[in-house]
């Protein structure tokens, strides 16, 4: 529904993980006899750039990054299906200052250690495997929309 996807930081590498995981380390902390504080991440990390670059790989597009810093930008380098809005060379991410945050962090990864260890706690649901799950429910909710607005209703901009 928007022309370009505005991000912050795409070095920035975070610690992606699912909910349904966290869900489950929070019910296997509740089932201690003793409370203790834990960790709970993937223990893996991935940048913003290839995070954006893996979403638009599940609606058929292949994604090239060029500049650098606030100036970098993301375009369709290949479409894999024709039934996409989107064509080559098209430029579907920016930067967006306003996005940066105040004390940037390069790099958040957590260590899960104590978690496998006590727990028996381990993330099941991968990066990969996450951004499909966002992607399909984005794009249910963009044909939604799409038939609401086709059908002459107004759809507000849920995206800021």
């Amino acid at each position: 529904m928007q022309d370009k996807l505005y991000l912050g930081n795409l070095s920035a590498k975070r610690d992606w993980g699912h909910a349904k995981d966290f869900v489950k380390a929070m019910y296997l902390m509740m089932q201690q006899d003793v409370p203790d504080d834990f960790v709970i991440a993937t223990g893996k990390s991935t940048s913003v750039r290839d995070f954006a670059r893996k979403a638009f790989d599940c609606v058929g597009a292949d994604l090239e990054f060029r500049g650098e810093g606030a100036e970098e930008k993301g375009y369709i380098s290949k479409m894999h299906n024709a039934g996409n809005s989107m064509h080559e060379g098209q430029c579907v991410v920016e930067v967006d200052p306003h996005y940066f945050r105040p004390t940037e962090v390069e790099e958040l990864l957590g260590d899960p250690s104590k978690a496998k260890l006590k727990l028996g706690w381990v993330p099941e649901i991968s990066v990969d495997d996450l951004v499909k799950e966002m992607m399909q429910s984005d794009l249910k909710q963009m044909e939604k929309e799409q038939y609401l607005k086709n059908g002459g209703f107004k759809i507000r901009n849920y995206y800021e």
